[in-house]
């Protein structure tokens, strides 16, 4: 269908979709799932003036203002409608939505008024009411999403998740940190908000469809200028990777920086946040044994994993250089983190890892954050 180029109007972001059709069936199953996506539509006969309606359109849509054929960051034609549209400037963002499956008329009448794609309900009410909800959180880029896992047992993944969600919430990002290991001991104890009010997994384990973005993001404890999903103190580990898709999907919907602590081991749950993930750091300690326990895990995380790096902590008496550990491993070099003297007694005391500008850790943190959100967006190289 048309598409960008020459002569079309690219489609706004955010706002009020607009509807045009005269079909009362129609029209009621679209205003149902303008409202199961949280949108207030307009709705036209034909297309609408830019800049405002009148007389029955103004009676149509409630409102004392409408919206223009351009100005809509979405336009639904009614099938009933389509020749009524026919000359409408092309632009982005317009689909043609019926019920007749068996209209073989219907792909003409699409090319006719530019239409992106032909939607036929209720087959099509899942995708339309996504469509739909992306406008009203006004979608654009999405969150550089970073996965932080540990090579070996106790090599400081956690640690290292939460001091970059810190360091990035510090340096004026949306930032949420999703505690995504249920055996590990909680992302909110590491923040020192382990009663803090909010919702934690268990709460979303029955989600199956959508998640909205700026729902989840204010349902979630607030910490150190950073929303955190974890784990509560219940007996709850298992997560469905349906929910699990769907969650993560919403914290990267808003944009910001989503920072992930993952479980060593890779089932089908975790497998739905690799996904979605646009970098893997692996953090392992620099010796051999913790080597050989990270090639397991890089393994079965270079499955569904786009792009894994090696953090490499500490540096062990009679140990490997990080370029070694990096080479053994067959993955690029992030960095190393050295250990940091007095951590683990500044967090008993509620200090969360990376909040001492100065310390070793958060210094990793901050170089990593600027070569990964320089001016081009970029993950480092």
């Amino acid at each position: 269908m048309a598409g960008a180029g020459a002569g079309v109007v690219p489609a706004p972001g955010g706002g009020r979709p607009l509807i045009i059709t005269e079909d009362p069936v129609l029209l009621d199953d679209l205003l149902r799932l303008c409202a199961a996506a949280g949108a207030e539509p307009h709705v036209h006969h034909a297309v609408p003036e830019q800049g405002g309606a009148s007389g029955a359109d103004r009676a149509s849509d409630g409102s004392a203002g409408g919206v223009g054929w351009d100005s809509a960051p979405l336009v639904l034609v009614g099938d009933d409608a389509a020749r009524r549209v026919r000359g409408a400037p092309r632009r982005t963002g317009v689909f043609l939505v019926g019920r007749d499956l068996d209209d073989p008329l219907v792909w003409q009448r699409a090319v006719e008024i530019g239409a992106e794609e032909v939607l036929r309900l209720p087959d099509a009410e899942s995708p339309l009411v996504d469509r739909i909800a992306d406008v009203v959180e006004g979608a654009g880029r999405p969150a550089l999403a970073v996965g932080v896992i540990g090579g070996a047992g106790g090599a400081g993944a956690s640690t290292l998740a939460c001091a970059l969600a810190v360091r990035a919430a510090r340096a004026g990002e949306r930032t949420i940190l999703i505690d995504g290991d249920p055996l590990g001991g909680g992302m909110d104890v590491l923040l020192g908000g382990e009663s803090a009010e909010g919702l934690r997994w268990p709460d979303f384990a029955a989600s199956r469809g959508r998640v909205g973005a700026g729902a989840l993001e204010e349902s979630l404890p607030e910490l150190h200028a950073l929303r955190v999903l974890s784990w509560d103190r219940g007996d709850r580990v298992v997560v469905p990777p349906a929910a699990m898709r769907s969650v993560v999907a919403a914290a990267r919907r808003r944009g910001g920086v989503v920072v992930v602590d993952l479980p060593r081991r890779v089932d089908e749950a975790v497998a739905e946040v690799l996904a979605q993930l646009d970098l893997v750091l692996m953090v392992v300690p620099g010796e051999l044994r913790s080597v050989a326990a990270a090639g397991r895990v890089a393994a079965g995380v270079r499955m569904v994993a786009r792009d894994v790096r090696v953090v490499v902590r500490g540096r062990c008496p009679g140990g490997l250089d990080p370029e070694a550990v990096a080479e053994l491993l067959g993955a690029p070099l992030a960095g190393e983190v050295p250990v940091e003297v007095g951590l683990p007694g500044r967090v008993a005391e509620g200090e969360p890892p990376g909040a001492q500008g100065r310390g070793a850790l958060a210094r990793f943190c901050d170089g990593f954050w600027q070569r990964a959100l320089g001016p081009a967006q970029g993950v480092p190289a």
